[in-house]
């Protein structure tokens, strides 16, 4: 009977990573130069794979290092000349660095490269910190907080501010309170006259302030004959309303009682005197 034999063999070598073989021609030329008597003299050790530089060197974060293995912690990309930032002892390119550790704008979310501004517990760009309402830029007088967003003061008052009973423009200072409503102190006057109010006294009508002349005025409680405000009894006569003493005839001027009157062309008369002069 045969025998079986057992086929025995060697795993494929691994396929040596790009950096390796980089390495590995470094060395055989440096090598093969030793061997033909030309002497390499070593720049440094690189602070990545702690080789000796023969070759261009970086000089960096206080080391030595393999143009080659000088590189972006984050995205693995040669350095070279550009600009890079040292952050835990590691380096970056500028912009990863700023992607990954600079401050964000809260506008536009974007990384803030130079200038920033701090407000309402956020970072901005100084462009894009600006009124919510207007888009206006902050002036020397600041800007007002209203539910997390900023608004100048103009477009804040306007907005928010209590508004006036007379002009209906904010108040931004000192006011009167009456009527169940703000004012302005100057805007809290007669509606009829604009007259201020002595002493702060005033009358009510319709929801609005009104002098004592012009609030009987309004409800038809002027004496006609004497213009002035009937505050007790008073007379009811040809669609109007007197004082008593004020309820007269129109040519003697003798006072009148409600029922014995005689009326010609809107005025009361006397029965003499309705007598003499028309009949």
């Amino acid at each position: 009977m045969a025998q079986g034999k057992s086929v025995s063999g060697s795993p494929p070598s691994a396929v040596p990573k790009p950096a390796s073989q980089l390495d590995n021609m470094l060395g055989s030329l440096q090598s093969d130069l030793n061997k033909l008597g030309v002497a390499t003299v070593a720049k440094g050790v690189c602070g990545a794979c702690k080789k000796p530089i023969a070759g261009q060197v970086v000089t960096a974060m206080g080391k030595t290092w393999h143009p080659e293995h000088f590189v972006c912690t984050h995205c693995q990309e040669e350095i070279g000349s550009r600009n890079f930032f040292e952050r835990d002892g590691q380096p970056y390119c500028e912009k990863d660095y700023h992607n990954l550790f600079s401050p964000r704008c809260f506008y536009c979310n974007g990384p803030i490269l130079d200038k920033v501004v701090t407000a309402l517990d956020r970072t901005w760009h100084p462009e894009h910190f600006f009124c919510a309402q207007c888009g206006a830029f902050f002036g020397p007088e600041g800007f007002h907080e209203r539910d997390g967003k900023a608004y100048c003061r103009k477009d804040y008052f306007d907005m928010f501010a209590p508004k006036c009973g007379g002009c209906t423009h904010a108040i931004l200072e000192n006011y009167i309170s009456a009527l169940n409503t703000l004012w302005h102190p100057e805007c809290f006057v007669c509606r009829e006259c604009f007259t201020p109010f002595i002493n702060g006294s005033f009358f009510e009508h319709d929801g609005q302030p009104y002098c004592e002349v012009h609030y009987h005025e309004r409800r038809g409680s002027l004496c006609s004959g004497c213009q002035k405000p009937i505050t007790g009894r008073c007379i009811t006569a040809m669609g109007k309303k007197f004082h008593p003493e004020h309820f007269v005839c129109a040519f003697c001027l003798k006072q009148l009682n409600k029922g014995t009157f005689k009326e010609q062309n809107d005025k009361p008369y006397c029965q003499n005197c309705f007598i003499k002069l028309f009949c």
